[in-house]
């Protein structure tokens, strides 16, 4: 009895204390759909910010047309946008000079054909395309993401606004399934409680973030931190961006956008799967340690409150009720803004067991290939685990 109460009043006290933390801390977190950043862009000596979009592509014909039209379609009134074909197989570099000759004045491409040795495709294809931009802010954005015409402006907007360096943007993110959006809101609320995005503009903290759907970032800051050279190998490279940002002392942002940007990252659970398998394991630092530990972690937070509240004796059972109240409250919340229904909260479980599965089959797969392969190429353990 005292080692199941012991057990689920821990576990009541973490779920509450995340959970009221998180309700209080987002409320810091500005909404850019608000009226509030429909405004025009300016520096503080009056001009206009100038942006280049930089949007890296391999084999991304099925979603780049949408995504590269909609940001051609940007009301904002200063920027210029340089995609980059890496290596494309399936059309993408054709489909990117089409595009390109249609808006000569706005879309420049550059063609990759070899990747060099240390560097991971799409860190090279930014780095390449930075090299060709001198604008006052760089946007690095991904192939498969669309946006609101106002979107660029209520960024440029708020990042100017509140002196920030770097500023990320959530995007909503659209799946097809029940299963992927089950799994989408479980990788969402994990994101949330370990990242902390209330907390990154505090100096003093050590949160930190990046969104490869939205990384915004002045050139200066970008040149400090030592371009993505200094980053070359970095497998999450959206996130390694942002700890890269934190680490020089740069102010960091973070700003919802689920009116502004949308992406489609996964369709469906099998796809959730497949595109973490490839980054999860770099979470850890490619430690098999601290994979295992995770998985444990996992295990306990998400998994036994389910379990316990029906195994436990009596009222012991307490603490465990508070952990899915709590659960059950995240969800509720996430569902007025997004697909998520309350009901995910019963595939809660189900998602954390999945979680775990990717973690360790991204860790297996990375130890017994001797690298990660994505996308044609593999790149070796060794190097990344130096980066």
């Amino acid at each position: 009895m005292w080692i199941w109460s012991l057990a689920g009043a821990v576990l009541g006290m973490v779920w509450a204390w995340h959970v009221l933390g998180a309700f209080i801390g987002m409320r810091k977190v500005p909404d850019l759909g608000l009226p509030a950043f429909d405004l025009p862009p300016t520096r503080e000596d009056g001009g206009t910010p100038s942006v280049c979009i930089i949007v890296p592509a391999r084999n991304e014909a099925e979603h780049a047309e949408v995504a590269i039209r909609s940001l051609l379609a940007l009301d904002y009134p200063q920027f210029r946008m340089i995609a980059v074909d890496d290596r494309s197989t399936d059309g993408t570099g054709e489909l990117l000079d089409r595009l390109a000759a249609e808006a000569p004045h706005c879309l420049q491409v550059i063609h990759v054909t070899d990747l060099p040795s240390g560097w991971l495709g799409k860190t090279h294809a930014m780095w390449l395309a930075a090299q060709l931009a001198g604008e006052d802010w760089f946007l690095f954005t991904d192939a498969d993401v669309r946006y609101r015409s106002d979107a660029l402006r209520r960024a440029v907007v708020y990042a100017e606004a509140s002196s920030g360096d770097h500023l990320a943007v959530f995007p909503r993110i659209d799946t097809r399934t029940i299963g992927g959006h089950a799994l989408v809101a479980f990788f969402g609320m994990l994101f949330m409680f370990w990242h902390r995005p209330w907390k990154v503009a505090d100096p003093d903290a050590a949160d930190c973030i990046g969104l490869g759907a939205f990384n915004l970032i002045r050139r200066e800051a970008y040149e400090r931190l030592g371009t993505w050279q200094a980053l070359r190998l970095a497998v999450v490279d959206d996130m390694k961006l942002g700890e890269a940002v934190k680490r020089h002392g740069l102010a960091q942002r973070a700003a919802i956008g689920l009116d502004l940007i949308r992406v489609s990252w996964v369709r469906n659970a099998r796809e959730v799967v497949r595109n973490l398998t490839k980054n999860f394991f770099a979470v850890t630092h490619y430690s098999w340690w601290l994979a295992l530990g995770a998985c444990v972690v996992l295990l306990l937070l998400h998994v036994l409150p389910f379990v316990a509240v029906w195994l436990a004796p009596g009222w012991s059972k307490l603490g465990f009720g508070v952990a899915l109240l709590a659960i059950g409250t995240v969800y509720l919340r996430m569902s007025r803004d997004s697909a998520t229904s309350p009901f995910y909260l019963f595939l809660h479980p189900i998602s954390a067991l999945m979680f775990v599965f990717i973690l360790l089959r991204s860790m297996t797969l990375t130890v017994c290939q001797g690298g990660v392969v994505w996308r044609g190429t593999k790149y070796p353990l060794d190097e990344l685990r130096k980066q």
